[in-house]
């Protein structure tokens, strides 16, 4: 055994991640020398410039608003949109990590969702503003494949905090993009630019860079430790793709995810973490703009500030995750994510509430603590659900997010509920979507796990 590496698997294991040796036991931040280290660091950078594709455009939404003449109704549709078309591409984008690897899965995703970022421009009414945001949605899927790829590098004792650093650092691409398209946007108005082209050539901009990352992320990164897949099914050295003789439709497939309890329960608690995230990335800078009577960039900022939380907060959730199982067994990691969703649904009920800017701000912060936490506690359990169809659940549970803000989309264009109102419905929501983790069990040998580095059986 590598000093860095898991070894894993066995001639009698049919599903991909238990075939696959020298995940590594610990992370090294501050190097690129191993591939296990190349593949985290590209792939948290990878989807963090894939929300300023997804979300580049909310922060502009009060300048797209005028030049469109959207309705409050229309933007909820246009939100609703954003994260809809994710559900259903989540759902594919993990079993094609399954078969055709993780490396080939997010290059052509960035490259072909460069496409509509910077072609919604063109649009020039709100139908095909909104048919243009339903295609930026694709590039949400980033996040399945970001969890996954993490998850075939590293070992047990760790990829919980290595899933949810990736992914908190990629998500922190949803709050710096609140911050910097308004400035982008504010230097193609310096120079001369109308605000009805200004915002459109703005996200240009996201759109080319995504074009780069699809470039680096070929070149930089390999599907596992040992390689690509499809070059280790040619050697013997992994099962063929798609769960071998049942052709994924087996024990470990996506058949067993979809009948799989504990899969919908991580469902409706990702919907309750990320899907509120999502959300609030959609809303806050219009909600602080409308609200509070803030100035366009100001409003920007602060929206920011939500998503800064993921910096460290879903790491702290990941991390927690990794160490109460060390300390009291995996049971544990359900309990924690429990403690988080509830407490998250108490804080958007308080912050709902709040009208003076500093305590909303404030408020609002508290309750990003929370919701980043959940998000990365759901993910410290994800990867010991079933190991053979570890893209399947993924893709599942990852929908759930989309699924969430899909809900709340309807909450926020409703014409007769303001925004402050949907925030309080949607904390009454958490609360209750925190009950079903309760019902998450693992087998006997995932409980009886050691506290050293030693393979989960799959289930």
């Amino acid at each position: 055994m590598a000093a860095d590496g898991e070894p894993t698997g066995g001639p009698d294991d049919k599903g991909i991640t238990m075939d696959i040796r020298n995940k590594a036991t610990r992370i090294d931040l501050f190097t690129l020398k191993s591939v296990q280290m190349r593949a985290f660091h590209m792939t948290w950078f990878a989807f963090f410039l894939c929300f300023f594709g997804w979300f580049g455009i909310a922060p502009l939404m009060a300048v797209v608003r005028d030049d469109l003449g959207l309705t409050k109704g229309q933007i909820g549709n246009i939100m609703i949109a954003s994260v809809a078309i994710t559900v259903a591409v989540r759902l594919i984008i993990g079993p094609m990590c399954d078969r055709f690897g993780p490396r080939r899965t997010y290059t052509g995703l960035l490259a072909f969702g460069s496409v509509p970022v910077m072609c919604v421009g063109l649009a020039d009414s709100y139908e095909t503003f909104l048919l243009a945001r339903l295609a930026i949605g694709a590039i949400g899927a980033a996040f399945v494949i970001t969890q996954y790829h993490t998850s075939v590098m590293f070992a047990h004792n760790v990829v919980g905090t290595a899933n949810a650093t990736t992914a908190g650092w990629g998500n922190l691409g949803g709050g710096i993009t609140q911050m910097v398209m308004p400035l982008v946007l504010t230097g193609i108005l310096f120079l001369g630019v109308d605000k009805g082209h200004a915002w459109r050539l703005a996200m240009v901009v996201p759109g080319l860079v995504l074009l780069v990352a699809a470039l680096a992320y070929w070149r930089f990164t390999q599907d596992c430790p040992e390689g690509d897949f499809k070059d280790l099914r040619a050697a013997g050295r992994l099962p063929p793709a798609g769960g071998g003789k049942n052709g994924g439709k087996g024990k470990g497939g996506f058949v067993t995810a979809l009948s799989d309890i504990r899969v919908w329960a991580l469902f409706i608690a990702y919907g309750a973490c990320f899907g509120v995230e999502l959300t609030l990335h959609n809303i806050a800078a219009i909600y602080f703009f409308d609200n509070f009577k803030l100035d366009l960039a100001t409003a920007g900022i602060i929206a920011g500030l939500f998503g800064s939380m993921s910096l460290f907060a879903r790491t702290l959730g990941g991390f927690l995750s990794d160490r109460w199982a060390g300390q009291a067994g995996l049971q544990a990691r359900v309990r924690l994510l429990f403690l988080v969703l509830f407490a998250e649904g108490l804080a958007l009920l308080l912050f709902s509430q709040m009208t003076v800017l500093w305590i909303a701000v404030a408020a609002m912060l508290f309750f990003s603590l929370f919701v980043q936490m959940g998000c990365g506690a759901t993910f410290g359990i994800v990867p010991f659900v079933n190991r053979k169809a570890l893209g399947s659940v993924s893709g599942i549970v990852g929908a759930g997010g989309n699924m969430g803000a899909v809900a709340a989309g309807f909450l926020f264009k409703a014409e007769g509920i303001t925004y402050q109102q949907g925030l309080m419905y949607l904390g009454i929501a958490v609360t209750l979507a925190s009950l079903p983790t309760l019902l998450i069990r693992f087998n006997e040998g995932a409980v009886d796990e050691v506290r050293g580095v030693v393979p989960v059986p799959a289930e």
